[in-house]
């Protein structure tokens, strides 16, 4: 197996702890989180470093995955993603086992396909992605770069979702429906039309409440 350190420690990483030791491909090196966490454990794990320390990691450990998770912005993840592939570092695809992704499907460097997710022939995930469990992404739908797609959520044919979005749990995206990028979309909510203006929407009717 191969080795790979996670960046970030919190409740997100516990879950792709879970995905990558059921993949049977890593070995989990450790966690870079806070410099004061350093010592800690998260499950198994030591935190051994932090993300400044990248270059000291990568010749022994040239495998990252970003596990910060995401709610609102990208920001940080985005920030992560760019410090690794400065310091050399790679960000490799991880897919649970017991998800579904198409060979018809195209996923980004760094995105994680998490427990029964579902991808579609023809489906594009562009890089620094999360796709939840049991999110479904059908066929020929796009989602851009750093987007979170969180759990149960349905992203239906054709329909596009740009960078830095987060869609929250149980959210429908309907078919050839385009999101502009940096859009939140709270839980349980319907995406039934083109959202063309930036900003958080919540509910069915869908409503723009900041």
């Amino acid at each position: 197996m191969k080795p790979i350190i996670l960046i970030g420690g919190g409740g997100h990483c516990i879950s792709c702890i879970d995905v990558i030791e059921q993949t049977g491909l890593y070995h989990i090196l450790g966690i870079f989180d806070l410099p004061e966490k350093l010592g800690q454990k998260l499950l198994n794990y030591s935190i051994i470093g932090t993300d400044n320390e990248l270059e000291q990691f990568v010749p022994d450990c040239p495998d990252f995955l970003i596990t910060v998770g995401q709610i609102k912005s990208s920001v940080l993840r985005e920030t992560i993603f760019n410090k690794v592939k400065q310091a050399g570092g790679k960000l490799p695809v991880i897919i649970s086992p017991l998800a579904y992704v198409s060979s018809n499907a195209n996923i980004g460097e760094g995105s994680i396909i998490m427990h029964h997710a579902l991808v579609n022939a023809g489906a594009t995930i562009r890089k620094g992605c999360i796709i939840n469990t049991k999110t479904l992404i059908e066929h020929e739908a796009t989602v851009g770069n750093f987007c979170h797609i969180s759990t149960a959520s349905v992203v239906n044919g054709q329909a596009n979702i740009g960078d830095c979005c987060f869609i929250g749990s149980n959210t429908v995206i309907a078919n050839n429906t385009n999101v502009i990028a940096n859009t939140i979309i709270a839980a349980g909510s319907q995406v039934l039309r083109n959202i063309e203006i930036a900003g958080t929407y919540i509910g069915h009717p869908l409503r723009k409440i900041r």
